[in-house]
């Protein structure tokens, strides 16, 4: 009885430390995109709240809370509340399934897994949290009654349904070489440097454009963009309302950085790990590796914000065209070039023939369309 309650309390502590660490990394993303985006730009950025502006995160939350909390009058007052709420809801629920790392020890001969629940079905669990975000956004525009807040709701729809089916075949790859769905056995499969990037180099690729769009970070902010919507789906927001949107979108770009970092990138797996066990321990290697996922998953972060001061926003027709007509396709492909490298045996060979093959044919049809396009002008 007392091992269960040690064994309740450890877990309730490491589901409060999850949630902890992911809004805290939410705050600060805004202060090192502010940064980012001043480095990229020769600029300061923040430097006025705290040393080297440290601080600004607190700064913009009192701001947030100390605005005036409008509700239009000719919304609908219930489903304009429950938007915000939903999406970060939904932003939150999708880290439970994420293996942070692996067994602890935490006396008495008691172990807990660094993961908020293990379930054989973990890929079904974050694509149906991540199908669920979408109304959010959703349920906000259209309870706005404003028509900028309804264009941008509905193109956050379409969008994040075209590129959820991309993401989806871009993982079905995944499931072929672990054969499972628990992101557990994923990680277990990766261990000592079998990394699935080495083996899938093109269904990453993917599912990071995929990942770009389902978060709404540019090039695919058509959703939100102020060029064309005043600030799209959340025109209508103001205090915590908004703020929960804007931390909503942070929260899916940590999350989505650590899901890439787990199927991907060996998720709580180190150069070492072994080295480590051995000569200082398990939970020593077991924290290290916490903070290798913590680490892979910030990295992603900051390719989130380094994307967006590098490339320019798509027309909507070229972002609808990327996902349907493209990436696919490309999806498609890809599943077919794994199913060839697992019954040839030559998984990491026939992968990287494959995306060299593709390259080589991409090269020549853009020659080829070039070519023709400069005919006709002539």
């Amino acid at each position: 009885m007392e091992i269960i309650s040690t064994l309740f309390i450890a877990k309730a502590v490491f589901i409060v430390a999850v949630f902890a660490v992911t809004l805290g990394v939410a705050a600060y993303s805004t202060y090192f995109e502010r940064k980012v985006a001043a480095f990229m730009q020769d600029r300061v950025g923040p430097d006025r709240a705290g040393p080297f502006g440290i601080l600004q995160p607190l700064a913009d939350a009192v701001k947030m809370f100390m605005k005036e909390d409008f509700i239009p009058t000719n919304s609908n007052k219930w489903l304009f509340i429950a938007g915000p709420c939903l999406s970060m809801l939904t932003a939150l629920m999708t880290s439970a399934v994420v293996p942070f790392g692996d067994k602890l020890e935490i006396g008495g001969g008691a172990t807990i897994d660094l993961q908020g629940i293990d379930v054989n079905i973990g890929i079904l669990w974050v694509f149906g949290i991540v199908s669920l975000g979408v109304y959010g956004i959703l349920i906000g525009g259209w309870a706005s009654n404003n028509k900028y807040s309804l264009i941008g709701a509905i193109r956050a729809a379409s969008q994040n349904i075209s590129y959820e089916l991309a993401m989806g075949m871009s993982i079905i790859a995944i499931l072929m070489l672990s054969g499972s769905l628990s992101t557990k056995t994923i990680v277990e499969a990766q261990q000592n440097g079998h990394w699935n990037i080495l083996y899938q180099p093109l269904g990453f690729l993917i599912f990071l454009v995929c990942a770009f769009a389902e978060c709404n970070r540019t090039p695919f902010d058509l959703p939100e963009c102020e060029t064309e919507l005043i600030g799209g789906y959340h025109t209508e927001y103001s205090s915590m309302k908004l703020g929960f949107y804007l931390f909503a979108e942070y929260i899916n770009m940590f999350i989505s950085g650590a899901v890439m970092a787990t199927l991907y990138f060996g998720g709580y797996d180190y150069l070492g790990n072994s080295w480590v066990a051995e000569h200082w321990g398990e939970n020593v290697a077991t924290l290290i590796g916490v903070g290798a996922l913590i680490g892979k998953a910030l990295f992603f972060v900051f390719v989130f914000m380094w994307v967006r001061w590098t490339l320019p926003r798509f027309r909507y027709d070229q972002l609808m065209n990327l996902g349907w007509t493209i990436l696919i396709p490309l999806a498609m492909f890809n599943v077919v070039l794994t199913g060839f490298s697992i019954i040839s045996g030559w998984l990491m060979i026939v992968s990287w023939v494959g995306v060299a093959l593709l390259l080589v044919a991409i090269i020549v049809y853009d020659s080829v369309t070039y070519k023709k396009k400069k005919v006709a002008v002539n």
